[in-house]
């Protein structure tokens, strides 16, 4: 487990970073998730987002349980003991550690994210189990060198990894950018690794969304985009796809409920490197 206390100096700088009157992405998805990790102006922001696209909770949810449904197969069905979880947001239920280690306990995650609001907290990334590891880097999803350095000194790149790449994608705002970067992502792992994503979409309220994204990138966060899923394919290039492929997050690989399924605008995929 790795050690996070940070120098006077650069903890001051990183901490001097963690604004409270301006909104941030990932406190914003945490108060849409009922999280208490918020201040009231993401409370504000978060709410006027709503006011253009009431189901964005609905969204949010959806998407922590692709996450949960998606590390329980690689850790259990397909055998994957390493998870590069990049765009890590804060802590809530069910983080990709606590999943993957409660099918295998040697389990090893590396989270990444660069928000100071998630550094703050990353202790609670890190209470691995005793025969596994869990480790936390800050850095860039924009410089996927750094990320992969740094990632070498707790994972085994020779053996097969899962790059869970969540609700980051769209801070790239240039598309063949974002599509670099998973490509370099992809070529530092082996074959029989995995690629996991998911993103907001135009594809469910799509002039809605649009707005919402619209107003969110006039308010100071870290700028954003929509895609749709003819462009998350693209992502997907090169690498085998698992059914059923990029949909809703409702819609992947559902557990059997007796409620009715709603897509929602955070679309989703898993596929293998061959």
């Amino acid at each position: 487990m790795s050690d996070i206390s940070l120098p006077h100096d650069e903890g001051s700088a990183r901490m001097t970073r963690l604004r409270t009157d301006v909104s941030h992405s990932a406190r914003i998805w945490n108060y849409w998730l009922g999280g208490k990790d918020n201040y009231p102006v993401d409370q504000e922001v978060g709410d006027q987002i709503l006011g253009f696209v009431p189901g964005l909770p609905r969204s949010a949810v959806a998407d922590r349980q692709f996450l949960t449904r998606a590390v329980e197969l690689l850790a259990g069905e397909v055998g994957i003991r390493q998870f590069l979880d990049i765009g890590t947001g804060l802590p809530t239920v069910d983080n990709t550690h606590e999943v993957a280690q409660r099918v295998d306990p040697t389990c090893r995650i590396v989270y990444v994210d660069n928000d100071p609001i998630v550094l703050s907290h990353a202790h609670a990334l890190l209470t691995s189990t005793p025969e596994g590891v869990t480790d936390y880097i800050d850095a860039d999803v924009h410089d996927p060198d750094t990320i992969l350095e740094r990632a070498a000194q707790t994972l085994d790149f020779s053996r097969a990894v899962a790059l869970n790449l969540l609700g980051v994608l769209n801070f790239i705002i240039d598309t063949e950018q974002a599509q670099a970067v998973v490509r370099r992502l992809l070529d530092a792992v082996p074959s029989g690794s995995y690629l996991v994503i998911s993103h907001p979409t135009t594809d469910v309220d799509g002039a809605a969304m649009t707005e919402a994204v619209r107003y969110w990138n006039s308010q100071g966060s870290a700028q954003m985009t929509l895609r749709t899923s003819e462009e998350l394919l693209g992502f997907f290039d090169g690498v085998e796809l698992l059914e059923p492929g990029v949909v809703s997050c409702s819609r992947w690989r559902p557990v059997a409920t007796e409620a009715e399924i709603v897509d929602v605008t955070q679309f989703c995929g898993v596929a293998k490197k061959p």
